[in-house]
């Protein structure tokens, strides 16, 4: 039989992860059961050949229901059913879909932001005729990005602070700070400054000088003025002018005014740039995949040229 779309393995992985703690490698061999798939279907490839189709499925079921809040990540690479999923389970419901996970407003909020257009984010099918094609790829790119980020940060939470310290290393190196990966590892995370977190050279020769302050919050756990007002004090008694400040969660309105006044030029970084960051350059990331779009070059056939 086909493999089931991923729609259609949301109840089924929603069930086992309400048995415990599990992984997805588990739940994939669960779902194959329950569905009768051969042991082709089972080993079956994504077009890129990088990805059983079944494992990546059953991978966005369990990311959907995330953010609905039916699936909870306890650990690295495990995951189960929340109490809400749970909940979910006990009215024994015929199927869990996309529409199912808008009556949740923590995948609301996720919908809208991730669709570039209004109702096409990739989770649903267009009626035909709706978008352009170019429009269909932009909105499946804008939910796989949403959905890279997401991951990023979720990771990032569950490594070590000297793991943290790291990214922002080889962030700032990748984006051409620092000079040398083994120069901005020296400094950063062993300034010994009071509020500083590190040091890293704005350019090659070390004419000048970045001070950085890296804050791994859980989201929610908003960085506020008087954070920056410290980090500041920090620079204005060392004497630099220049500073970042990384934080895996976000700033206050009051933060972020605070830091646009300043004599200083101090830059709030959050999780959502933190992450946008990363993607551009490359950073704990990997390219699975890229779609070339092609047109008719009229200027081929002009017979005049």
């Amino acid at each position: 039989m086909p493999i089931p779309d991923y729609q259609t393995l949301m109840l089924p992985v929603l069930t086992v992860a309400a048995e415990g703690e599990t992984r997805a490698p588990v739940v994939a061999d669960r779902v194959a059961d329950l569905f009768g798939l051969s042991s082709d279907e089972r080993e079956e490839m994504m077009s890129n050949g990088k990805q059983r189709l079944l494992h990546n499925r059953v991978h966005w079921a369990k990311f959907y229901m995330s953010k609905a809040g039916l699936i909870a990540s306890p650990k690295r690479g495990v995951f189960t059913a929340s109490e809400a999923g749970k909940a979910l389970l006990a009215t024994r419901p015929k199927k869990i879909d996309v529409e199912t996970l808008k009556g949740y407003p923590a995948f609301r909020d996720f919908y809208g932001a991730a669709s570039a257009i209004e109702g096409q984010a990739g989770l649903t099918h267009p009626a035909p005729g709706a978008v352009t094609p170019e429009e269909q790829i932009d909105a499946a790119q804008n939910v796989l990005v949403s959905a890279l980020r997401d991951e990023l940060l979720g990771r990032i939470m569950q490594q070590s602070p000297s793991f943290f310290e790291r990214v922002i290393v080889d962030l700032l190196v990748a984006m051409g700070y620092g000079g040398s990966h083994e120069n901005a590892a020296r400094r950063l995370g062993r300034s010994g400054d009071g509020g500083i977190d590190g040091i890293i050279d704005e350019d090659r020769l070390g004419l000048d000088r970045i001070y950085v302050q890296a804050k791994r919050y859980a989201d929610g756990n908003v960085v506020g003025r008087p954070e920056i007002q410290g980090f500041v004090g920090s620079l204005v008694g060392l004497g630099a002018g220049k500073g970042v400040f990384v934080t895996t969660s976000s700033f206050s309105r009051q933060a972020n005014e605070y830091a646009a006044g300043l004599q200083q030029r101090v830059i709030l970084m959050d999780g959502q740039r933190l992450t946008e960051l990363m993607i551009e350059f490359g950073v704990g990331v990997r390219l699975t995949r890229m779609v070339e779009v092609k047109r008719l070059d009229e200027d081929f056939f002009d017979e005049d040229r």
